[in-house]
């Protein structure tokens, strides 16, 4: 396997035009790095442009620089999702049935190629880009780049997973209903969301043609600032093109949803992270909790409501005539639209203009919304049982941010133990794109950040990381438990102050019974990893009263680690004073 860092489209473009580089090698580089991750995950494309016309681009980007040009994106290669039109590529909007042979590019495509980006291929999706899973295709379905068990988020799947795996410096994808951030979020990656009508959707397939938006995947914000440049800027072509415009924002004041409303789907590590991302939020700015319910009302009926039915009308023809070409989940989202009336039409648009006015009165009240990008993410197994409900649990932040005229822009904001992507979006005003940028580098300067995971390039290994209190530690008597199931010790550590320890009575080999008490303080345990299956054997042999639960450690993260019935404490010796179990066996003499 080569190397498959990931690069700068900002660093390529000005080595390119200061000729230290070639637009051809780039090209030759990137052709190589997509043929080896085809041993790993091919799926994400569905079509990739032919190596000499690849190669014949690139000497036709060099010629140019060679003349004098200063091109912005000077031998950059990228990829589109397989909804964008690209002259010489089939679109299919991942439906075989659907594809067709467009006569020019996107708009987008072509001010990307005018400034010298090079097309490597189009990229895997949902179906019609009806989904935030990446499940939906008849292609393959891409999977989380750090962890191949998990779903890479869609329905721009592909367009994430060729930028995460360094293919390519960015990937164009779209957003109607949270797709161009949850990707970005699963996969650590920036996730830009342009207000409506800055970036042309002319050569869109439309999935909600009037909330659509093209989106664009990168590893940092230069490179969504340099894109942005590039794309951005009225297209008479386009019916919903507006003239440019950029709008100040200095958030002094950031909405947050309500303690009550968050919704994390049982997943802690990314209740943490959000907390985590407020705290350095707050260095800068207030931040002040908001009614969620509004803005979640809006999001609704994007699935809920009337406009399901602009997704029907889009590819209204084929699901009347040749219905079994489409996904069947895609179908069961888009058939209730051929029974939506204009009466229930209408009155969707009265009651989304009054939630709009809701919003832009919001914009009063604070300058900026920070939400968790999605509350959790899912396995791929865990999508296959529950295709609809989950994609509703990953949509619950997104949603409602095209229907009410917002810029967004997804952010890395934590990396779970799995090697998966937490994400937060600051989400501002219609025209506010650039803004919010500049907020991105302030949030992503202060916050701690970790080195990112490796790529999963053989498929991950399941693990889970247990915390023990007792005798399991190391050189105690039932520590050979944890060693003959090869388990890895990740460290010591301290739990949160919530904690009393007990002596159980009458065990033998000893053992103490960590109990979870309001007042309590943190005590010392030991964090081993052990994959799946060893985690299971050794929950089976845990002996009652005693029981493997959540443990909180000091930093606020949590594991797996020994816990208590009620019944354990019955006649056991309160220790936690002696502060550890080892400790305690010390005082024994």
């Amino acid at each position: 396997m080569m190397d498959l860092s990931r690069r700068s489209a900002a660093d390529i473009a000005a080595r390119v035009n200061a000729g230290t580089l070639t637009a051809l090698a780039v090209a030759e580089e990137t052709l190589a790095r997509a043929e080896s991750y085809d041993a790993i995950q091919p799926q994400i494309w569905i079509s990739r442009a032919a190596p000499e016309v690849v190669l014949a681009e690139a000497r036709a980007v060099d010629a140019r620089v060679a003349a004098g040009e200063s091109l912005p994106l000077a031998g950059v290669p990228f990829a589109v999702k397989d909804n964008i039109d690209a002259a010489g590529l089939q679109t299919t909007a991942a439906c075989p049935a659907f594809a067709y042979a467009p006569d020019e590019d996107a708009t987008v495509v072509a001010r990307l190629r005018e400034a010298g980006a090079i097309l490597i291929g189009k990229t895997n999706l949902d179906q019609f880009a009806t989904g935030l899973v990446g499940t939906r295709s008849p292609y393959g379905i891409p999977r989380n780049a750090y962890n191949q068990a998990y779903v890479s988020g869609g329905s721009s799947s592909g367009s994430s997973v060729v930028v995460a795996a360094g293919i390519v410096p960015f990937a164009l994808g779209t957003d109607t209903a949270g797709s161009g951030r949850v990707p970005a979020a699963f996969n650590h990656l920036i996730g830009f969301k342009p207000t409506k009508g800055r970036w042309s959707t002319k050569g869109l397939v439309p999935a909600c043609r009037t909330i659509d938006c093209i989106t664009v995947f990168t590893d940092d914000t230069a490179d969504a600032r340099l894109v942005d440049g590039v794309i951005a800027g009225f297209d008479v072509a386009d019916p919903y093109s507006k003239p440019l415009a950029d709008a100040p924002l200095a958030p002094k004041v950031i909405g947050v949803p309500r303690k009550d409303q968050r919704q994390f789907f049982g997943d802690a590590a990314a209740e943490t992270f959000y907390e985590q991302a407020l705290e350095v939020l707050g260095r800068e700015a207030r931040i002040v909790e908001i009614d969620y319910a509004p803005l979640q009302e809006a999001a609704l009926l994007l699935y809920g409501g009337p406009w399901v039915a602009e997704r029907t009308a889009a590819i209204e023809s084929l699901l009347t005539s040749d219905p079994e070409a489409i996904d069947p989940v895609v179908r069961e989202v888009v058939e209730p639209g051929l029974k939506i009336g204009a009466v229930e039409l209408f009155n969707g648009i009265y009651r989304m203009a009054e939630l709009k006015r809701h919003a832009d009165l919001l914009w009063e009240e604070v300058d900026m919304l920070a939400f968790p990008t999605t509350g959790t993410t899912y396995r791929v197994a865990e999508l296959a049982k529950a295709p609809v409900a989950l994609n509703s649990n990953l949509g619950y932040y997104t949603n409602f941010v095209n229907l009410l005229d917002m810029a967004a822009l997804a952010v890395p904001a934590g990396i779970r133990d799995n090697g998966t992507g937490f994400g937060v979006t600051l989400i501002g005003p219609a025209d506010t794109d650039r803004a919010l940028l500049d907020v991105a580098d302030g949030y992503l300067a202060a916050r701690k950040s970790s080195p990112l995971p490796p790529l999963d390039l053989e498929g991950r290994m399941e693990t889970v990381k247990l915390a023990v209190v007792g005798a399991h530690l190391k050189d105690m008597p039932l520590h050979w438990q944890l060693t003959s199931r090869n388990a890895k010790f990740i460290g010591a550590f301290d739990t949160a102050p919530s904690y009393r320890l007990y002596a159980l009575a009458n065990s033998t080999p000893p053992k103490p019974a960590l109990v979870f008490e309001e007042g309590g303080t943190s005590l010392p345990v030991e964090v081993y990893e052990l994959g799946a299956a060893e985690f299971g054997s050794f929950v089976a042999e845990v002996p009652a009263p005693l029981a493997i639960g959540t443990v909180t450690l000091a930093d606020g993260s949590s594991v797996k680690g020994f816990v208590s019935e009620p019944r354990a404490t019955i006649g056991a010796t309160d220790i936690t004073a002696l502060g550890g179990w080892r400790n305690y066996i010390a005082s024994l003499g």
